[in-house]
């Protein structure tokens, strides 16, 4: 028993010794990647090696998976302690530099490119209110929430009874009934300083216009639906209000052989101009008591913001009621009238591409124009800007006077002779729907020529007089009309600086040979013009003055920078050939009586050799432009047409190069214009780099009835002087910031 026990613990002891010696081992493993290796030595032999052991290290454990994360987390809190906090990656870096980057490059594309010049001048009044305290809840419902006004010009007229044709103003959203002032001021002056005094005007009907204004408190109606209907509600109750007033002998100064007005003409602004269009859907409406309507910088496409249902279904249903009117023979609105005047891209509050009526209405009933198409305004506007603007307050109301009729219970002529007006007083003239009114003339002049005169020009020959009245008396010269052919595309073209009526010192006449009435002589014309000087071989002309189709065109001269500089407009005339069938002559009378810096260039040329058309795909224009040479023997009027060229998103740079011979009578004149809206822009003496963006083909807003118009595309038409004899060089790029 005792010798087992003892050979167990001699077994004991030597587990003993090698569980220790492999613990040695391992912890000099560990320790050998630190130190040097330590050779073996000779160990004596120790006879109680079993009995005493030699004490050995204390091994080191291996630290465990759960301490090292703990360690790294430790140091990761450290490190995120110490960070600064202005530190970043450098992909952080990187993202934020070209994230400024596009930003500021948005925002110079923005304030700095592509720009409209300002060319508004400032409209001065001494304003007047009047306000109907009985217009009450007798009346309307909403008479504790609005207020209707009448406004007076101080100093012309105080009297606060109507007396005349009514016109009411619909400010926009957050708008006020004061801004009516700068329209109704104009009204009042010009009747004051023009129409009163004008015998044929009284005969035609004008009148002085009462301007009402609506006090809507500046509510919004840009965000909300109700508030729309609610105004829409209110104005037709206003309106039967102000119909009612001409009634009342003790509130009317109005001449008691004139019948009672039926109808009352409409000015919007902004969302001004869609509350008139909705008055038209409402339950109150009244038929025939609105048949004219112009809307300033109005939203009528497409809602202006679209984040509250009840402004885009009002849209919808005042879209879908235009629309469905407009396709069916005598609808509810076939005697009604509306123009929409855009401000262009200056006005940075409604996109004008949202005032286009192309999806709305045939251009029988209306069009769409911006500010700078029309004539002696050619400028483009702000939001604001488009109420006050002295050019074109002056433009809106001749062009009210224009379609007035006192004597008519409507208080405007008919619809079409309305429109006729409207284009005649809105747009350049240039655009084919403009109608000429030379037919419809008579004869006003007799003129007697030598058959013989150096004056009469040959056929074909182009007429070029430098100065005016060099001869010190009157002199008449003759352009003789080409005959019409099949297919003929030729054109007269007469341009100057100088006014071509009776006052200015030159006029054109288009001229038939005279036909001797029995008991008529030559005291049937206004003008007898006898140049024959006593030949015994001499023609006579009857002629009729063309100044009913004269055309205002930008000055362009060596000192020109804007079409709106207060400077002398040039005049132009254009008739196409075939309008000219009655006619043998064109007659050019110089009147001037002594020597003057006008001058006057009057030619037929052919329209297609001078119409250039760039068959392009936007991809092609995109990558390497367009570029043109015209040549140097040249029509006047030259046009390049680029139909591809449509969008509104897209923004180009033009540059014209001329060089010329001798010095020219005038500078290079650029239009750029659209068919369809009407938008023209004026460059007067073009030099350099001309922007050129346009307000056609644009996304979110609904297409044009007539899609024809579209695939015409960009046109630039150019006034050079012929006489210059050198070519010039055109080209046009996309300006990729623009």
């Amino acid at each position: 028993m005792r010798r087992r026990a003892s050979l167990a613990g001699a077994d004991e002891d030597e587990g003993l010794k090698v569980n220790m010696r492999s613990n040695v081992e391992e912890v000099d493993s560990d320790d050998s990647k630190d130190k040097a290796p330590t050779p073996d030595l000779p160990r004596e032999k120790d006879c109680d090696d079993d009995l005493d052991p030699q004490p050995t290290p204390t091994p080191i454990p291996a630290p465990s998976a759960d301490r090292k994360m703990e360690d790294f987390y430790r140091k990761q809190r450290q490190r995120a302690r110490l960070r600064s906090p202005w530190s970043c990656s450098l992909v952080t870096m990187i993202c934020t530099g070209l994230s400024l980057l596009l930003l500021a490059t948005i925002a110079q594309s923005f304030l700095g490119r592509q720009l409209d010049s300002k060319g508004c001048k400032m409209s001065y009044m001494l304003s007047a209110f009047a306000k109907y305290t009985d217009f009450d809840t007798e009346h309307t419902r909403f008479a504790t929430k609005y207020s209707l006004y009448l406004y007076r010009e101080a100093g012309i007229d105080q009297d606060t009874r109507v007396k005349g044709i009514p016109v009411l103003f619909i400010p926009g959203n957050a708008g006020s009934y004061k801004q009516v002032r700068s329209l109704a001021a104009e009204a009042a002056n010009y009747y004051h300083d023009v129409l009163q005094h004008d015998p044929q005007a009284q005969q035609d009907g004008k009148r002085p216009f009462d301007f009402f204004s609506v006090d809507f408190n500046e509510d919004i109606t840009a965000f909300h639906g109700q508030t729309l209907l609610d105004q829409a509600e209110y104005l037709n109750e206003a309106i039967a209000y102000i119909l009612a007033l001409y009634h009342n002998p003790h509130r009317s100064l109005r001449d008691d052989s004139l019948p009672d007005p039926t109808s009352v003409m409409l000015v919007g602004h902004s969302m001004g101009g869609i509350v008139a269009r909705t008055m038209f859907t409402m339950h109150n409406y009244q038929p025939n008591t609105i048949n004219t309507i112009i809307t300033l910088s109005a939203p009528h496409a497409r809602a202006p913001v679209s984040f509250d249902q009840d402004i885009v279904d009002t849209y919808q249903n005042i879209n879908e009621y235009w629309r469905k009117s407009y396709s069916i023979e005598s609808g509810p609105l076939d005697h009604v009238t509306l123009v929409s005047i855009v401000g262009g891209g200056l006005d940075t509050v409604v996109p004008s591409d949202y005032a286009s009526l192309t999806s709305l209405m045939p251009e029988s009933h209306g069009f769409t124009v911006f500010t700078s198409t029309m004539p002696h305004v050619w400028t483009g506007m702000d939001h604001l800007a488009i109420i006050w603007c002295d050019q074109l307050r002056k433009a809106v109301i001749k062009a009210l006077f224009d379609v007035a009729d006192v004597k008519q219970p409507t208080q405007t002529i008919p619809r079409a002779e309305r429109m006729h007006h409207f284009r005649k007083r809105f747009l350049t003239g240039l655009e084919p729907t403009v109608q000429k009114e030379l037919p419809s003339q008579e004869a006003k002049m007799l003129l007697s020529l030598d058959d013989q005169s150096s004056a009469i020009l040959t056929e074909g020959e182009r007429l070029s007089l430098r100065q005016l009245g060099s001869s010190a008396k009157t002199e008449a010269y003759v352009l003789p009309v080409p005959s019409l052919v099949d297919n003929d595309a030729r054109k007269l073209s007469v341009l100057t600086n100088q006014r071509i009526d009776e006052h200015g010192p030159v006029q054109v006449f288009l001229c038939s040979s005279h036909v001797p009435q029995a008991g008529a002589g030559g005291n049937a014309y206004a003008i007898n013009l006898d140049l024959s000087g006593g030949s015994s071989g001499f023609m006579r002309l009857s002629c009729k003055d063309a100044v009913v189709d004269a055309i205002a065109l930008p000055a362009s001269n060596s000192e020109s920078n804007f079409a709106f500089d207060d400077v002398q407009p040039f005049t132009y005339v254009e008739y196409a050939l075939k309008d000219l069938s009655e006619y043998q002559f064109v007659a050019v009378v110089d009147k001037a009586s002594e020597l003057t810096d006008g001058w006057v260039i009057a030619e037929f040329s052919d329209a297609i050799k001078s119409t250039v058309t760039v068959r392009r795909s936007l991809r092609s224009l995109m990558l390497s432009g367009m570029h043109r040479v015209l040549p140097a023997a040249r029509a006047m009027v030259n046009e390049i047409r680029v139909p591809r060229v449509h969008s509104s998103l897209l923004a180009y740079t033009l540059r014209v190069h001329q060089n010329c011979n001798t010095e020219p009578l005038f500078q290079p004149l650029l239009r750029q214009y659209i068919s369809e809206p009407y938008e023209s822009k004026f460059f007067p003496n073009v030099r350099g780099d001309v922007n050129i963006n346009l307000h056609g083909v644009s996304p979110f807003v609904p297409p044009p009835a007539n899609a024809a118009h579209t695939k015409d595309g960009l046109s630039l038409q150019i006034w050079s002087d012929p006489t210059c004899n050198a070519e010039m060089s055109v080209s046009l790029d996309i300006d990729i910031l623009g």
